[in-house]
């Protein structure tokens, strides 16, 4: 039986660079740090939910070379998807991040389902915060 989610792959150029943004701008805290062979395993999780960890990878192997490199232009170009964070004020966090240097994509906007802004991680990353509302799906449409 499945329990729950308890770990996701977020890919980066710099390991320690990544779990450095996420502890000092997204308030993540450092978890394991060790050496598996050829590969560093590094993960992160949120005190606000400690079961799930972020494993932060570099691309390689396990990936095929051409994957590898795939992954690798997609951050470099800023252009990989990331994850969803819910946050309590969207519009109050996005303009502590931007002022401690954090780059956006898009500012706070009202959405049907509350309010979002779209923001890059350190390594490419798009990250999406979002201030939820109770919403009727069909107002998506």
């Amino acid at each position: 039986m499945i329990l729950n989610v308890s770990l996701m792959t977020v890919y980066c150029l710099d390991q320690e660079a990544t779990r450095d943004f996420y502890v000092r701008h997204l308030g993540f805290e450092p978890r394991v740090d060790a050496r598996m062979g050829e590969m560093r395993w590094v993960t992160l999780a949120h005190p606000n939910q400690p079961e799930l960890e972020l494993t932060l990878m570099t691309p390689g192997p396990p990936l095929s070379p051409e994957a590898a490199a795939f992954i690798r232009g997609q951050l470099e170009a800023g252009q990989m998807g990331g994850f969803g964070l819910r946050v309590d004020d969207c519009r109050k966090t996005h303009a502590e991040l931007v002022s401690a240097g954090v780059e956006f994509l898009q500012e706070p906007a009202d959405r049907p389902y509350g309010v979002e802004a779209v923001m890059r991680d350190n390594t490419g990353n798009w990250l999406v915060l979002v201030e939820k509302k109770d919403f009727n799906p069909a107002d998506l449409g």
